[in-house]
């Protein structure tokens, strides 16, 4: 029998990530600082900070902290070793090429879409999405391609975790809605996103499948709202993602 206490988080290492985290965010800052914005004492901030530092995972530029390319490496490793990343990355390219627009590859991890790899085309527009992030499923083409994949008691955790947090004001944020949504993403094969991650910004997404159908990622095509509409939007860009994806599909089930 497991005991309470083996569930129970480490406090000290739960404190290094926290540390961690305040730096990620803020770019960089000082003992002060960070024990202000966590609430600890200095003393406690300065002990895990000097251990942090000491393994190479922090630098010190004058009184501020920063994050070690320590993290970068740990990243590089994590990503290389996922193996939708080797497949899917010659198609992404090649959409890119083709479509001159940026494109994703992204994943499912914990509930949450990761993106592990893009390729920009010609007139590819700039946005908050960046190789690492983490963004809520429901929130964008790619993450509901996934999600509308995913088997149903998957859905329900992952809404009772995460919620539906609006990024903009076109962001579904009703279960119903969401629902009807995940329907038709799965009767037709593929994802919008109507501005509802970034403000004047269209983008569709198709699900990377499995053998039993369930979705472990997706790849989405990104541009603005102008440009990406129509039969572009809704014809031309769902079928080339769809033949993109199903090639992908074919190509893991023989690697």
């Amino acid at each position: 029998m497991v005991s309470e206490s083996q569930h129970r988080p480490v406090e000290t290492v739960e404190t290094a990530f926290d540390i961690v985290d305040v730096l990620k965010r803020d770019d960089g800052a000082g003992i002060t600082d960070i024990a202000d914005e966590l609430g600890l004492a200095k003393s406690t901030v300065h002990r895990h900070v000097k251990t942090l530092e000491s393994r190479g995972l922090l630098v010190r530029e004058g009184d501020v902290y920063r994050i070690s390319t320590w993290f970068l490496d740990y990243g590089i490793h994590v990503r290389n070793r996922h193996r939708l990343y080797d497949v899917a990355r010659p198609k992404v390219d090649e959409l890119a090429a083709e479509t001159n627009e940026k494109v994703w590859c992204v994943i499912e991890e914990r509930g949450m879409g990761v993106h592990i790899y893009g390729a920009e085309g010609r007139h590819s527009v700039k946005t908050h999405a960046r190789i690492g992030q983490r963004t809520y499923l429901h929130q964008f083409a790619a993450g509901k391609a996934i999600l509308a994949h995913l088997p149903d008691d998957r859905i329900e955790s992952i809404l009772e975790d995460y919620g539906l947090a609006a990024q903009t004001d076109q962001t579904i944020t009703e279960r119903d809605t969401l629902y009807d949504q995940l329907a038709t993403i799965r009767d037709r094969g593929y994802a919008f996103n109507r501005e509802e991650s970034v403000i004047g910004v269209h983008a569709v997404g198709a699900p990377i499948r499995n053998e039993s159908g369930t979705a472990i990622g997706a790849i989405s095509v990104a541009g603005p709202a102008n440009r990406l509409r129509d039969d572009l939007m809704t014809e031309e860009l769902p079928s080339l993602l769809l033949g993109a994806t199903n090639e992908v599909e074919i190509n893991l089930a023989h690697s």
